[in-house]
């Protein structure tokens, strides 16, 4: 059984999250149905860094992918993509050792989440449309009170997978461009709805609704009201897996030109 790394994209719009689930269509279901017809067998395990909810796009999510074959990595690459559709894309392929992991060897990942303070013909799919004015200063300001090691129960849905709900959010960056703000969280890893219920309460914030001391409260005391925020799928990005080695992100930019475009010049 031979081991391999694989770097991927998608559009999670028409997926019920990640995982394979029964009665839906997902995008680790499409993968393996995909490899099972390439190397015609059903000895396959496709297994990602993480899960993301139903909604939710990835830029670069990262899987390991185990199966009994001769074919070399760019092979399996070009087959899988002829296979997959559109909205599903194999960046690349490389051999692994027996030992990697994909989630078990991740040190760090980063979410992207796309606001938009206008309404978009052409990026609706990609941003959250917040239509009352926002108060940016406000907002980064809220944004620092996360980082740290901080116990996160408010803001995350129960998981049973998830045994303590104390997270490591080593950096929140945030920037204007054009009609969009962008927010990037760097963690060691997230919980369910962790980045959404964060952003909703930071954007809560910007809206004039929700005080610093009110968030402070939430990370001090157990609260559900962070679930009312809970930020749409549609803005939030898998940003980037981290590994041993790998060097942390440092601009922070639209996802693509067609979200780009429509929201002025950088």
């Amino acid at each position: 059984m031979a081991r391999f790394k694989v770097y991927l994209e998608y559009e999670g719009s028409r997926y019920s999250g990640w995982q394979v689930q029964k009665n839906a269509r997902t995008v680790q279901g499409d993968l393996i149905n995909a490899a099972k017809k390439i190397f015609n067998t059903n000895k396959i395990e496709f297994y990602g860094s993480g899960r993301t909810d139903a909604g939710v796009h990835a830029l670069l999510q990262v899987a390991h992918l185990d199966v009994q074959t001769m074919l070399a990595p760019e092979i399996i690459r070009m087959k899988l993509n002829d296979e997959l559709p559109a909205d599903i894309n194999i960046i690349e392929i490389e051999k692994a050792h027996k030992n990697f992991h994909a989630r078990h060897d991740a040190v760090g990942r980063s979410y992207l989440y796309q606001i938009s303070r206008r309404r978009t013909a052409f990026g609706k799919r990609y941003v959250w449309w917040v239509k009352d004015k926002l108060d940016f200063k406000r907002m980064v300001e809220a944004s620092k009170l996360f980082v740290g090691m901080k116990n996160l129960a408010s803001f995350t849905a129960d998981d049973e997978e998830e045994k303590s709900t104390k997270v490591l959010i080593e950096d929140i960056e945030m920037r204007e461009v054009g009609d969009l703000i962008l927010i990037r969280i760097y963690g060691s890893h997230f919980l369910w709805k962790l980045v959404r219920q964060i952003v909703g309460v930071i954007v809560e914030v910007g809206r004039g609704k929700l005080s610093s001391e009110k968030v402070q409260q939430y990370l001090h005391l157990k609260s559900d009201e962070p679930a009312k925020y809970t930020a749409p799928p549609s803005g939030l990005f898998l940003e980037h897996v981290y590994y041993k080695g790998d060097k942390t992100l440092r601009s922070l930019e639209p996802t693509m030109n067609i979200i780009k475009s429509p929201f002025g010049k950088l």
